[in-house]
């Protein structure tokens, strides 16, 4: 797999993420009702947020690949 292809993957991967986080949000703030499931949640989402920006940082300075 050329390196121009992996980096597409690995962005999808980062996006995939962040859907996810967007979507354990709102189940912590919406949906559930017992603190410990609020919490946990919140946890794994901005988890998630922070390491696909991390990613998204990375795949985009890291500049454009040779062919």
């Amino acid at each position: 797999m050329s390196p121009a292809m992996m980096k597409m993957w690995v962005s999808f991967l980062a996006m995939g993420m962040m859907f996810l986080s967007a979507v354990f949000i709102y189940l912590s703030r919406y949906k559930f009702k017992k603190k410990l499931f609020r919490v946990i949640t919140a946890f794994v989402a901005y988890g998630l947020m922070i390491y696909a920006g991390i990613i998204m940082i990375l795949i985009v300075f890291s500049g454009p690949t040779p062919d």
